[in-house]
């Protein structure tokens, strides 16, 4: 049975290593867990390997994903609020967390914590996993000793923006999957049935339709070049996946995808209502306005949307209102305009945006299920014109050598 060298860190943070004999890595992975062990790098003990060691580096495994900020927002608060002690609330969600990059950096959070630092400040040590908005939340929760309120606004205000992008994926899957079967269903028309036709109307010896010799024209290119045809979708699909990756790529993109009819009034739906969601749990927490609008460019999830919001905060520091730098973005629609002017004039921004927040997340709701109604009869045309053209191209000659057949 072969050994296996680990480093961890156990319940109170403090690194440890050793050795463990077991069948694998995994089985290693399970003991060390059951001992309340966080593994950090898992190798071969010297003795079992060559040159060509098996290491297990956990630092590359799937980073944490917004359910498991939900999940860790939602024990915290439960925690917390019970009254047990922070140390001893990570270390038991560390104990049962799935995710071992979320465990590993939790280990760590309680080391610093056990040397004196604030939670907060330990937190903004891990900016991949724990967001700007979460950590000033939770410095705010420190502040004025309401943590547990601070662990069940992030906890309601990611579960609904989940629920959001689930929405806008939703809504983006239906054309997708119409699509992609007219697509395969035209390259198999093209490959496999024209050009069975093809070969009986050459030997009608009559003159074609220009549809049936595009058809024919297109089939036979098809049929000789299909790889041609395959590669040069995929590369292009390719090449826009990659171009929409980067920087400038992505920042196209996301204005793009706003302007479409259909889907892009949903999206900007969804936009706003996040905005304003931010904007509220933020601002309702104390959150000073600028530190706000660098955690809502980060939140919308959008570069377009993200680089406007930089330039209002830039213009504000310049001494602009919130609502004048909002009016000139020309991204707010009149009622987000309203509400603001109203929530500068009363202070109370807060209450104002968590209206916004409500209204364009129930709109969002509405929207997405009349997207996949107004999307059906587009879908339906499209298909009825590329059907149509088909069969005239296919059923005209036919009906041509029917026609001569009775004449003779």
């Amino acid at each position: 049975m072969p050994e296996y060298r680990y480093v961890g860190r156990n319940a109170d943070g403090s690194q440890i290593n050793g050795v463990l004999r077991t069948q694998s890595e995994g089985e290693c992975v399970s003991q060390l867990r059951h001992r309340k062990i966080i593994p950090l790098k898992i190798s071969l003990a010297q003795n079992n390997q060559g040159k060509d060691a098996i290491k297990i580096d956990f630092s590359r495994k799937t980073p944490p994903k917004i359910q498991d900020l939900i999940q860790f927002s939602r024990q915290m608060n439960a925690l917390v609020g019970a009254g047990v002690p922070i140390v001893k609330s990570l270390q038991g969600i560390c104990d049962i967390t799935h995710n071992i990059v979320f465990a590993e950096a939790l280990a760590l959070i309680i080391t610093q914590l056990q040397a004196g630092k604030s939670f907060s400040a330990t937190l903004r040590d891990h900016p991949k996993i724990f967001p700007v908005l979460f950590v000033n939340m939770i410095h705010i929760g420190e502040e004025t000793g309401r943590l547990a309120d601070a662990f069940n606004q992030l906890y309601r205000y990611y579960e609904v923006e989940e629920k959001t992008r689930k929405q806008i994926k939703s809504a983006l899957r239906y054309p997708k999957i119409v699509f992609s079967a007219i697509f395969s269903a035209m390259f198999a028309l093209n490959y496999f049935v024209i050009p069975v036709f093809a070969k009986m109307f050459s030997k009608m010896g009559s003159e074609l339709p220009m549809a049936t010799k595009i058809l024919i024209a297109t089939s036979t290119f098809t049929k000789n070049y299909w790889y041609i045809v395959i590669g040069g979708w995929a590369a292009i699909i390719f090449g826009f996946m990659h171009f929409i990756k980067t920087p400038n790529g992505r920042l196209w993109w996301d204005r793009q995808i706003m302007t479409l009819p259909l889907i892009g009034p949903v999206i900007h739906q969804a936009v706003l209502a996040r905005f304003a969601r931010t904007f509220a749990m933020a601002s309702g927490a104390g959150v000073p306005i600028l530190e706000t609008l660098i955690a809502i460019s980060k939140a919308v999830d959008n570069a377009y949307v993200a680089k406007v919001i930089l330039e209002m905060r830039s213009n504000i520091e310049r001494g602009e209102s919130l609502t004048q730098v909002a009016q000139a973005s020309n991204l707010f629609t009149p009622l987000v305009l309203q509400m603001i002017a109203v929530g500068e004039e009363t202070g109370s921004l807060d209450a104002m945006m968590l209206n916004v927040a409500d209204f364009y997340e129930k709109e969002v709701e509405f929207a997405v299920e009349a997207l996949s109604a107004g999307i059906e009869p587009i879908m339906l045309v499209f298909i009825g014109i590329i059907i149509t053209v088909m069969a005239l191209g296919i059923f005209l000659p036919l009906a041509t050598m029917g026609t001569s057949m009775m004449h003779k």
